[in-house]
């Protein structure tokens, strides 16, 4: 038997928006938009280089959804961006005005910062030792 992630969802408050952040400051793929009704898009985004995983951009429709918007494992980090070239990927980051929360450092692992997207997601971006 063969199971793998294929997506998990991030709440969104705007697809639109959530896409132009992805797509033009993290510079990933926009892989899918697909409108399943008048408030309802299947949207599929992934770091350019991955092949099998995606960010399913889920926009919330209730109250709850939205208390959820930004925070959804309770202010820890949320998602772990790996890197081939942390420095430029670092670079971008600062380009793009994308706020750091925990300044480079150089671990046993290897390099890693901390940033928040559009929402307040924290995230790791890493660039793992050779």
């Amino acid at each position: 038997m063969n199971q793998k992630l294929a997506n998990i969802a991030l709440l969104v408050k705007d697809y639109d928006e959530a896409i132009t952040f992805y797509v033009e400051k993290l510079n990933f793929e926009l892989v899918e938009d697909t409108k399943l009704s008048n408030e309802k898009r299947w949207v599929l985004v992934k770091p350019k280089g991955q092949y099998d995983f995606s960010l399913l951009l889920a926009k919330a429709v209730n109250e709850e959804q939205k208390s959820r918007i930004g925070n959804q494992t309770g202010g820890r980090v949320f998602l772990f961006l790996q890197t081939d070239d942390f420095e430029r990927d670092y670079r971008n980051l600062l380009k793009k005005e994308i706020e750091i929360i925990r300044a480079p450092k150089e671990e046993t692992y290897g390099k890693v910062l901390v940033f928040k997207d559009l929402y307040g997601n924290l995230w790791d971006l890493i660039e793992p030792k050779k």
